[in-house]
This record gives structure tokens, C-alpha cells and sequence, in this order.
């Protein structure tokens, strides 16, 4: 995908090395930073591999960034979790402040899984986020994700074990 996926009031394109301050800067946001998994690429050497593999293996690993007219508003990725049953993991989704609060990070979230089901040919794409992210979760739910479980005391984050929430949505949810 070179031509970016146009949504109502935003763009979904993929990132290049001209996007690793905006990417960097908004992980590291006091109000992003938090809620991104440990691991999670932060500075911008990281972000510069992740960039390249997903240039390089562009329908198995993709970053993308959210554009409201033309301004950079927020990061989106995914990456290939199972390549013989096509099942790509959605992650990374961040969106600066500025931004929240209408409804763009849940549309680009739908625009990005039907590119990766009907573009890319993946049958199932899935998400985790912390227990203790509200946000993301309902966010999760608003997207259209199913809720499948939660891995208990998964995660060592804040110096204390937390849940990780596990969603869910295949292709017969969006035909």
C-alpha cells in the first residue's frame, strides 16, 4: 500500500523515516507513554528498524501513521503473528491528546483491520492491552474487537503484575 486508506477526517499512511521525531516524541508522551507495552519501540534507532522491516516485509509488518488534514495525529501498526493461518497482531496504536475524544483512533482502527483482511488476505487480527487501560479497551470494544479473555498477572508494568486483555475479530465478523 504506497496510496494511503483515506477515512471520514483522516488518512491512514505508511510511516517513513520523516515521521521518527513525531514518532518518537508522541511515545514518549506523558500521557501515552503509560499505557504502551514495556516493549515497545521509544526511541527513534527502534522505530527506525521497525520502519525498514516494514518497508521491506510491507504485508507482514506496517507502520502507519493517522493524518487529520495532513497533521500528523497518531501511530498505528500491525505485524504478522501466524503467516500459515493469517493472523496479523494490531498494535501500537497511539493518539496525541489533541486528538482524542472524536472517534478517529476507533474508525482508523476499522479502516486498518478490512486493509489487512480484504487487502492483505488475513483471516484474523487480534490485539492485548493492559488490564488497567480503560481507554484502550474500550476502544477495543468500539472498533468492533471481540473480547476473548484475559492472561492474568501477565506482565510485570509498574512495578506490579498486570492483566493483559485479549481481543479478537475474523473476517466472518465483517461480512
Amino acid at each position: 500500500m504506497n496510496e494511503p486508506l483515506v477515512g471520514e477526517g483522516f488518512a491512514l499512511r505508511r510511516a517513513t523515516l520523516d515521521d521518527l521525531d513525531f514518532m518518537a516524541g508522541l511515545a514518549g508522551h506523558e500521557d501515552v507513554e503509560p499505557f504502551m507495552a514495556a516493549i515497545s519501540a521509544r526511541d527513534p534507532d527502534a522505530i527506525r528498524e521497525e520502519i525498514e522491516q516494514a518497508t521491506a516485509e510491507p504485508n507482514h509488518h506496517g507502520r502507519f501513521i493517522v493524518e487529520v488534514e495532513g497533521e500528523p495525529a497518531g501511530v498505528m501498526a500491525f505485524e504478522v503473528a501466524n503467516r500459515r493461518s493469517r493472523i496479523a497482531n494490531l498494535r501500537g496504536l497511539m493518539l496525541a491528546p489533541e486528538f482524542r475524544g472524536r472517534g478517529i483512533a476507533d474508525s482508523a482502527a476499522r479502516l486498518l483491520v478490512r486493509h489487512l483482511i480484504f487487502d492483505l488476505d488475513y483471516h484474523r487480527v487480534q490485539l492485548e492491552c493492559y488490564g488497567f487501560n480503560e481507554r484502550a479497551i474500550r476502544h477495543a470494544e468500539r472498533a468492533g474487537f471481540v473480547r476473548e479473555g484475559v492472561k492474568r498477572k501477565a506482565y510485570w508494568r509498574h512495578d506490579e503484575w498486570v492483566d493483559g486483555v485479549l481481543f479478537g475479530l475474523v473476517r466472518e465478523d465483517l461480512e
